[in-house]
């Protein structure tokens, strides 16, 4: 249910400095506006408005606090060399966004409206999108549950809203290959939870064996499945691919992994040039198989924040796996090149992904 449909602008009238271009890191610094919107049972979505980036405050009987109701998303918009704006498939985020909140029993947010606030509030703030290779700015929507209740029910209120951050590469390698270690202990999320929910339990969740892996020298997480700890799910980050005597696999979305735009987007890529392209049950014993036998061509993360990571090495139960030489496969490349391409509008967009803001 909407309200109003009208997005009410304020502009800041102390703009803040800009960060170093080359020092950006990811999610350090914000922009100077930011969009929010509330929801009530009775009112729906309501009170849309474009605002300066400012601090919120939430009664402490807030249900996000006690029980977790929240989702986000995470997008980004980039700067074309000719100076043009544009967001990589905000669409796909939204209605990804719709099905988060209906597994976490939140309202369904007005797809059209929360567009028009995107490509608003990017344009407002475009002066914040760093140039340069690998740079870009970040966008998070994210709703919150702010019922001041402590039943364990709904939330009736809601309050949606989105920030934004010039960011640079998400890993410290960028398109270098990351070390990964494999859970084998702990569990992020099992069929039937909230794991393919972009919910923020789920990220919670991994935190613990994230540190863990970090003491020991690697960059992320490799989860398995709760049940028998042997299918290969997500990274903490990131969807995971492996190319396997020429064909590409990747986990079948099962109701436990997060179903990635980036993944969707390098699944059609890979279909479009004929690459044959695998969604199953994958588990870590054909992995290191593969690797032993030599059939284990390369491997890759995607995401929003890394866009594609190469894996350079693997500890499953403290063995090893050097993947390609830990160097950097070439259709690993390949596939950075040609979607950085597109978001950055230096290759023809054939697959209409990219929204441009005016």
């Amino acid at each position: 249910m909407i309200a109003s449909t009208s997005i009410h602008i304020e502009r800041t009238t102390t703009p803040k400095a800009k960060p170093p271009q080359d020092k950006l890191g990811f999610g350090i610094y914000f922009t100077d506006h930011m969009f929010i919107m509330n929801y009530t049972a009775d009112e729906g979505w309501h009170q849309s408005r474009i605002v300066p980036y400012q601090p919120i405050t939430l009664d402490p009987a807030a249900k996000v606090f006690h029980y977790g109701q929240t989702v986000f998303e995470g997008l980004k918009a980039y700067k074309t060399a000719d100076g043009r704006v544009q967001v990589f498939r905000p669409d796909a985020n939204m209605r990804r966004m719709n099905l988060s909140n209906d597994r976490m029993s939140m309202p369904e947010i007005p797809t059209d409206l929360v567009l028009d606030a995107i490509k608003g509030l990017t344009h407002i703030d475009q002066d914040w999108i760093p140039d340069g290779e690998g740079n870009s700015l970040y966008i998070r929507p994210f709703i919150i549950a702010t019922e001041a209740l402590l039943g364990v029910q709904p939330s009736q209120a809601y309050t949606f809203m989105i920030i934004m951050s010039p960011v640079g590469a998400y890993y410290p390698e960028g398109i270098n290959p990351v070390k990964i270690f494999v859970e084998s202990h702990y569990v992020r999320a099992m069929i039937g939870g909230v794991g393919e929910a972009k919910t923020a339990g789920n990220y919670a969740a991994g935190l613990k064996a994230q540190d863990a892996a970090k003491e020991q020298g690697y960059t992320q997480v490799l989860w398995l499945d709760g049940a028998e700890h042997k299918y290969i799910e997500e990274v903490g980050s990131m969807n995971v691919f492996f190319k396997i005597d020429g064909t590409v696999y990747t986990p079948s979305l099962n109701g436990s992994i997060l179903d990635g735009i980036t993944r969707n987007s390098v699944i059609q890529l890979l279909r479009h040039w004929q690459v044959p392209v695998v969604e199953r049950q994958l588990s870590i014993e054909e992995i290191y198989e593969a690797g032993k036998n030599g059939k284990l061509e390369e491997a890759f993360g995607t995401g929003t924040a890394a866009v594609i990571s190469p894996v350079g090495e693997l500890n499953w139960l403290g063995v090893k796996l050097v993947i390609n030489g830990g160097a950097t496969g070439g259709l690993s490349e390949k596939l950075y090149n040609n979607l950085t391409g597109i978001q950055y509008g230096k290759l023809e967009d054939e697959f209409n992904w990219m929204v441009e803001v005016k």
